[in-house]
């Protein structure tokens, strides 16, 4: 999570972007972005050179050649201020600049070049740039999830975030939901609000974690890299860091889209996915005619995140799983669209857990309740039981300073939910249990824990009231004769 002194660096950064004349915050972001992704480049680069070395094979993958390195961070670091800016503007190295090269990494006709097409370096000055490259180049990188950080403070900064219920999900609920999924070697995953990508990023990672002998085979490879990952994101800034972010996770080929997933220009997204990670826009301006009729047919209702429920039953196959972050109010939302959304995944399909996590899980940008939805599309039911767990700690605090703390759920969560079958004699009182769909129905469809979970009051037995007077009235006294030794003392 954000260190202070991770605070303290971007803050600088920021600073110097301010006071270096680009007051727009979004574009603040994107050039911060930019820079380190460039850094990231290279540093890419040296692992390879380093692996190529120890092993005495050549590169599997290069991104610079040798005549294209002054357009390394590593060399233009070091220049002066005059020189490492015409890096940037002059096309001088092989026909290009650094911004240059950094467009054209991945496939010509690639998604990622497409996204970078429009991409624009709009540091204007010598030392704004060898300022920011300095400071940039002093943050630790080592670890993966530091970019993330980044980018979430750099949000926490702009007045208006936040305002479309859009928030960087953190990186460890991410991992949680994905770890629950288990995605398999076979399997086509979405993010329908793709954002910069963090849920494609998680899954890609857990790949690599725990299936790492997948990658020898030339078939998964070719799928990972080019059919797996996809991705539909509205605001073409996000689009742009997300496809930044999964070149640099050795996803060559994602499937992004610069659309409006629940608009009619995405009406032709069905059946197509296995695996749909998300934490879609809770609240926001919606154009009610322009959302795709199919949605609507499943939730009549303004509210995106009832919609985008809707949207991901539409777009998974049949036997497609879904892991999903929605607001408490759709658990027991009493309105005839928040019941039917309800109705449609417990009857109709099978609703698998309900996580209800703290208010605190994304602080400090939001104090808003959230939970988990786990189900798999079926199209002729199959819920049985719903599991629910009740999360009070994932591993920080739940104030907004967000620090590490001892008590942490979420390896309780991951192992229970996938020995579910241990759950069913779990009584109500426990963290977690399993609630029969007979009963959601008969409780409105509610889904809300507090509905089913059982409270265990501790009986305090009090003494008599008259005992209780008497004790008062002996205190009084002993307080009258202290102050009446007292006056005696001052004479």
């Amino acid at each position: 999570m954000i260190t202070g002194e991770l605070k303290s660096q971007v803050d600088k950064i920021w600073e110097a972007f301010w006071t270096g004349g680009i007051s727009n915050p979004i574009s603040v972001i994107e050039q911060f972005t930019y820079l380190l992704f460039i850094r990231r480049l290279d540093e890419e680069q040296l692992k390879e050179e380093k692996k190529a070395a120890l092993v005495g094979i050549p590169m599997k993958k290069v991104l610079f050649t040798e005549g294209q390195k002054p357009l390394r961070w590593n060399q233009f670091k070091n220049e002066d201020p005059e020189t490492m800016f015409g890096r940037f503007t002059s096309p001088t190295v092989e026909g290009m600049s650094v911004f240059d090269h950094m467009k054209q990494v991945g496939d010509q006709d690639g998604v990622f070049a497409g996204f970078m097409s429009k991409a624009t370096f709009i540091i204007s000055t010598p030392r704004l740039l060898d300022q920011v490259v300095q400071l940039i180049d002093g943050v630790d990188m080592e670890d993966r999830d530091t970019k993330g950080d980044l980018y979430e403070y750099m949000l926490s900064k702009i007045a208006s975030a936040g305002t479309n219920g859009q928030f960087r999900t953190p990186r460890h609920i991410i991992r949680m939901m994905v770890d629950m999924v288990q995605p398999k070697k076979d399997d086509v995953i979405c993010d329908p609000a793709a954002g910069t990508s963090g849920f494609l990023v998680t899954a890609s990672e857990y790949f690599h974690d725990n299936h790492e002998e997948w990658f020898h085979e030339e078939g998964f490879r070719k799928h990972f890299q080019n059919d797996m990952f996809h991705g539909i994101e509205v605001d073409p800034t996000m689009a742009r860091i997300g496809a930044m972010n999964l070149q640099l996770h050795g996803i060559e080929n994602p499937q992004l889209q610069r659309n409006d997933a629940l608009s009619e220009a995405a009406g032709d997204i069905r059946n197509q996915y296995t695996v749909i990670l998300a934490n879609p826009p809770f609240k926001g301006s919606l154009d009610y005619d322009a959302v795709e009729s199919s949605v609507l047919d499943v939730v009549k209702s303004k509210k995106t995140e009832l919609l985008f429920l809707g949207l991901f039953l539409r777009m998974l196959k049949t036997g497609g799983r879904c892991a999903v972050i929605v607001p408490d109010g759709v658990l027991f939302g009493s309105s005839k669209a928040h019941k039917q959304i309800r109705e449609e995944l417990v009857s109709r399909h099978k609703l698998e857990a309900v996580v209800s996590m703290p208010s605190g899980v994304f602080k400090p940008y939001a104090g808003v309740s959230t939970a988990i939805l786990i189900f798999t599309k079926t199209g002729t039911g199959g819920t049985e039981n719903v599991w629910f767990y009740d999360m009070e700690a994932d591993g920080y605090s739940l104030d907004d300073k967000r620090n590490p703390t001892e008590a942490n759920d979420v390896p309780d969560i991951v192992n229970r939910y996938h020995n579910r079958s241990d759950e069913l004699d779990r009584a109500r009182t426990d963290r977690s249990f399993m609630v029969p769909a007979s009963e959601i129905e008969s409780n409105d469809w509610d889904l809300s824990i507090n509905r089913y979970k059982e409270v265990v009051y501790e009986e305090v037995e009090y003494a008599p009231p008259m005992e209780i007077i008497a004790e008062i009235e002996a205190l009084d006294q002993e307080r009258q004769q202290a102050l009446a030794n007292l006056k005696s003392m001052l004479g």
